[in-house]
């Protein structure tokens, strides 16, 4: 007998396949991150230029250690002045393909991102050739308001920890919607829908990924 979890995941998969298809999103579902990877490099055409916001996801999946290894990329980490470093950011929302996680995903097929710099939003809604949102399913959530609740509350509290940030959510793990000066949550986007159609390409993975 299959794993009760396992055949929940796929239902649940498939269903928001093509509840984000009906959003004009391509969307996939795969069981395993190694599917994940395969997935995720079919969808990259071999010439075209890479760039990235900051995720977990892609780096635990594998994709961020290939991308580096085999393909042309735009990579903040190279800089050597947090000058340089911004000006990469900016270049890399005119690259080809733009890799990035969501923070929620509701089961209505909308994507919740919540960003310090903005530069994976920017992305998002306009600049890469194509968009590919890689995301576990532990990020899904019923509609808008519980993922508003995740983005701030999960995501943000642990990338606080993750970077040592010193705010309220990083000193007590509760979000306290701040305006501290190290706020990373100063840009928060619900995309709805792709347009043009398929340019933002989903990926959904049977594991937890990411935060």
């Amino acid at each position: 007998m299959a794993d009760p979890k396992t055949e929940r995941d796929a239902i649940l998969g498939a269903t928001l396949v093509k509840k984000l298809q009906a959003r004009a999103f391509d969307a996939y579902y795969c069981a395993t991150k190694e599917d994940a990877l395969a997935k995720a490099l079919e969808l990259i055409p071999k010439d075209d230029v890479i760039s990235w916001g900051g995720s977990a996801t892609i780096a635990e999946i594998g994709l961020l250690d290939y991308v580096r290894k085999n393909c042309k990329c735009i990579d903040r980490d190279t800089a050597k002045t947090p000058e340089e470093r911004a000006d990469i950011m900016r270049k890399g929302l005119l690259c080809d393909t733009f890799l990035m996680s969501a923070n929620a995903i509701t089961v209505n097929g909308e994507l919740v991102n919540i960003d310090g710099n903005g530069n994976r939003c920017a992305a998002m809604i306009y600049g890469p050739k194509q968009v590919i949102v890689i995301a576990g399913l532990n990020k899904v959530t019923k509609n808008l308001h519980s993922a508003m609740d995740r983005a701030h509350e999960t995501a943000a509290t642990i990338n606080a920890q993750r970077f040592g940030i010193k705010t309220p959510c990083g000193l007590t793990g509760v979000c306290a919607d701040c305006i501290h000066e190290d706020c990373i949550c100063n840009y928060i986007v619900v995309t709805r829908r792709s347009k043009p159609p398929k340019k933002i390409k989903v990926i959904l993975v049977g594991e937890d990924l990411g935060f």
